[in-house]
């Protein structure tokens, strides 16, 4: 007689809670087990789930457990992949489970096989224990918003199989970027909204697979690497909110997949360079509160992917190029805090169907409405428009 080994039950409209008598508990062979996206109504994870000793693969993300993670769950020896991430309480948004730090500890001790480690929005409240960089199977490491402080050690970036690390919204994590080497897998590194600090090492660019990288509102100093410009696989890159010491944009332009680039209050210098219009991936791109001089390119109405513009509050001067009247895609558009002139037709953005967001204040800007009165048939729906200081003669909207 054939036994289960498997069970994959993800996002089944799941309620209620279960507990340690259900008959789940008896399917003793089971090796995968995945009840992600459900609802287990805050219910705590049965220590029941010591019955399954065979298993490799446990999801229990996104179905609204909560209460202390079991230690249970670091005698399943065999465990490659333990997701608990994201059980939330779907009013706060705040994490529901913990993981008392001695049972972290006990949990990486144990499962040396574990490829994936996902433990996003898990109360743990420790410091990351310095055996996780003995997980040498360790592909997937996420620990986002889990209330990890200290310093998070060093050797885990040099694991020989990690491809995705993600420790964001930890502000109390401390930590700093080593010397990489020509054979780090990594793929995603996102180290946002922590402590790490000290230099971007220019060894970064052997992460040669590197598609994700956001150390933003981190506490790095010194100069941007210009070996940035070799991570030609990124799609993904924000550097916004550190410490650095400024610099030009002289290094953009090669990453010719790159979907975000987000270099805002870098104390950018220079003006904003052509090789950027290679860009032609890029749906959104931020580089406010920096000193750019010079006017905004009319090229940048050729980036036919943008939907989003952050140029606020930088010294760009002459006028706002018609040609942003072609990025039908666009929603947001902000370029005020410049010193852009020139009349400006504000039929231009009526063009734009999609542009819910729209700042131009505060700059020198004349801004011209046709006589006629505008009704809301023509208007986009503005969620913001921002037109201070625009020399407006008359504005009516119908």
């Amino acid at each position: 007689m054939g036994h289960v080994i498997g069970l994959e039950l993800s996002s089944s409209f799941l309620y209620g809670s279960i507990n340690s008598n259900s008959s789940l508990f008896r399917l003793v062979h089971l090796r995968r087990l995945n009840l992600a996206d459900n609802h287990f109504n805050y219910s705590q994870i049965p220590s029941s789930i010591r019955n399954f000793p065979r298993l490799t693969y446990l999801n229990l993300s996104a179905s609204v457990f909560s209460g202390q993670v079991p230690s249970e769950v670091s005698h399943l020896s065999k465990l490659s992949s333990l997701a608990l991430s994201l059980n939330l309480d779907r009013f706060s948004g705040q994490g529901l489970l913990e993981l008392h730090p001695s049972n972290m500890r006990s949990l990486v001790q144990n499962l040396t096989s574990l490829e994936k480690l996902h433990l996003s929005f898990v109360n743990i409240f420790s410091t990351a224990p310095n055996s996780v960089a003995n997980l040498s199977s360790l592909t997937s490491l996420l620990l986002r918003d889990s209330g990890m402080f200290g310093e998070f050690p060093v050797r885990i970036f040099s694991l020989p199989n990690l491809k995705t690390l993600s420790v964001r919204y930890n502000p109390d994590l401390t930590g700093y970027l080593p010397e990489f080497n020509q054979t780090s897998p990594l793929m995603s590194l996102l180290l946002a909204s922590t402590s790490f600090s000290g230099h971007l090492p220019s060894s970064i660019e052997k992460l040669g697979s590197l598609n994700e990288l956001d150390v933003s509102r981190c506490k790095f100093n010194g100069p941007i690497p210009a070996s940035l410009a070799n991570l030609t696989h990124l799609r993904y890159l924000s550097l916004s909110h550190n410490n650095f010491s400024g610099g030009s944009l002289s290094w953009v332009g090669k990453q010719t997949k790159l979907t975000l680039l987000e270099l805002g209050n870098m104390s950018l210098t220079g003006s904003i360079p052509s090789s950027l219009g290679n860009l032609t991936e890029l749906s959104f791109l931020s580089l406010l509160y920096n000193q750019l001089v010079g006017p905004i390119p009319s090229w940048l109405g050729n980036l036919s992917r943008l939907t989003e513009i952050e140029l606020t509050f930088n010294k760009l001067n002459g006028s706002v190029p018609e040609s942003l009247s072609n990025l039908v895609d666009l929603n947001l558009l902000y370029l005020q805090g410049n010193s852009l002139s020139g009349r400006l037709e504000f039929h231009m953005f009526l063009k734009l169907q999609n542009l819910t967001r729209l700042q131009l204040s505060n700059n020198k800007l004349e801004l011209l409405t046709e006589s006629r009165i505008i009704s809301n048939q023509t208007v986009p729906k503005f969620r913001i428009l921002g037109l201070a200081a625009c020399n407006m003669q008359s504005f009516h909207i119908s």
